[in-house]
């Protein structure tokens, strides 16, 4: 199966807390299980400890079986902010202010490699502002990448997803997927899914992950096949 030069696929979400490192750092795991060359990139991360070995980007490293350092954090998250907030308001606590165009770049730097697929995954959900001038929405549309949307079955998160389909609708950023991962508290895998395809998602692939347990290596080894979709592979 023939891959283009250098695939972008941007990994956002709903909202906060709805499994989108999960669903990277699944990605990630399968797509080199199938012999893909994979690069994962987290630019803005706010909530960061040094000393937490499940921090979204150290899970991340791990996932592409990386050594956690401070020079491979550097190399896929090099905005790490330590305040559990909107990064925006994480960065300004530190003095600190970072623009779109710099995470712009930096996303698109090095992207001659052939054969590799590239993830990169925002932070908070779709309009969260992750710099001082753009919302996580506004960074992918600036970056052209199509999108994998990351939800929850939650009780409002049919709702949440639904706008969000609508945003990206009317921002001409086209949808490759939608990854629906089951909540803590669920209001039923199924029944999301159905509700999503009867009221608005009929035309997007829409993939169930259910909730998972154990280690983040064993959650690896039992997700379902989420780097199969025809859709990401040959985004």
């Amino acid at each position: 199966m023939d891959l283009p030069l250098m695939s972008r696929l941007f990994l956002t979400g709903t909202g906060t807390g709805v499994g989108k490192t999960l669903v990277t750092t699944i990605l990630c795991h399968q797509l080199r299980s199938l012999g893909r060359r994979v690069q994962a990139l987290k630019p803005v991360v706010s909530g960061f400890s040094d000393d937490d070995p499940e921090s979204d980007p150290a899970l991340i490293l791990r996932s592409l079986d990386r050594a956690v350092t401070p020079a491979a954090l550097d190399e896929i998250s090099p905005w790490r902010f330590a305040a559990p907030i909107s990064p925006h308001l994480a960065a300004r606590r530190e003095g600190r202010k970072v623009f779109m165009e710099e995470i712009r770049r930096f996303c698109l730097q090095g992207t001659s490699e052939q054969e590799t697929i590239r993830l990169i995954e925002g932070a908070g959900g779709l309009f969260s502002p992750i710099c001082e001038d753009a919302t996580c929405a506004r960074l992918i549309a600036a970056l052209g990448d199509p999108v994998v949307l990351v939800a929850g079955t939650y009780l409002g998160s049919i709702s949440h997803t639904l706008t969000a389909l609508g945003c990206l609708t009317v921002l001409n950023i086209p949808i490759r997927a939608i990854i629906v991962s089951e909540s803590a508290e669920s209001a039923g895998l199924v029944e999301t899914m159905e509700s999503l395809r009867e009221f608005g998602a009929a035309g997007t692939p829409i993939l169930p992950l259910p909730r998972l347990s154990g280690t983040i290596e064993d959650q690896w080894r039992a997700a379902p096949s989420l780097a199969h979709l025809r859709e990401i592979d040959h985004a």
